[in-house]
């Protein structure tokens, strides 16, 4: 089965292909608020590079948040234009899951940890063991002080990771745990396990279509949260 994948969650926007889940090839690209530009472009270029069209893929799978809200527009519309047009399947994944994926620790549980601003971040714990994946604490906005309490619950080695790790790092520091910080510049949102994950979780039967596709942003944004003040 040829899966392809997508992730526009954060700054970095990454197209992949994988066959049974196993990768094939992918394109990142880490450049400006350019997302809506480059999407098609990577993917066609993608295809052709593995001597590939269209018709040959067999699954699409999408990071459907949490994430920059105008990321995971674009994102979820490319996907579900193609699901409708390429009449296959759509399998969701969850944006800090996928993050949370690219450390693949064996010892102590991961926390991807996404910026969303004013002392919150988008988070969740995970525990992951070679292709399964445990979720601990569901994914969710919420403040780094009732983060860092619910870590201290666990007694356990953390594997931070994400765009709002060099914000917080000395804050979680020294919160009494063992912490541990993924660099940014190289653990940032890929599509290659968006395409993982999406296997897996095809396997389970999570699958969604064209129609039901959707962004998961977690919380409203900003400008709601105002008008709703006014």
């Amino acid at each position: 089965m040829n899966i392809l994948a997508l992730d526009t969650s954060g700054a970095t926007a990454s197209a992949a292909v994988a066959k049974d889940g196993f990768l094939t090839g992918e394109i990142c690209l880490r450049h400006g608020k350019t997302h809506s530009q480059k999407v098609i472009p990577m993917i066609e270029a993608l295809l052709d590079m593995l001597d590939m069209n269209k018709q040959d893929i067999h699954l699409l799978a999408v990071a459907n948040g949490p994430g920059s809200f105008t990321g995971l527009r674009i994102g979820v519309v490319t996907i579900k234009a193609m699901a409708y047009a390429l009449n296959v399947p759509v399998v969701e994944v969850s944006s800090l899951m996928s993050l949370a994926f690219t450390i693949s620790e064996q010892s102590g549980v991961v926390c991807p940890i996404m910026d969303a601003r004013n002392r919150q971040v988008y988070t969740g714990i995970y525990k992951i063991n070679s292709d399964s994946i445990e979720v601990l604490y569901p994914d969710a906005g919420v403040s780094v002080e009732a983060l860092a309490e619910n870590l201290k619950k666990l007694d356990s080695d953390v594997h931070f990771v994400g765009d709002a790790v060099p914000i917080y790092r000395d804050f979680f520091a020294n919160q009494g745990f063992r912490a541990y910080f993924a660099p940014d510049e190289l653990f940032t949102p890929r599509a290659a396990a968006v395409a993982r994950l999406a296997w897996l979780l095809y396997g389970q039967g999570q699958v969604s279509d064209a129609f039901k596709a959707a962004p998961n942003y977690l919380r409203k944004s900003q400008a709601e949260r105002l008008r709703e003040k006014t």
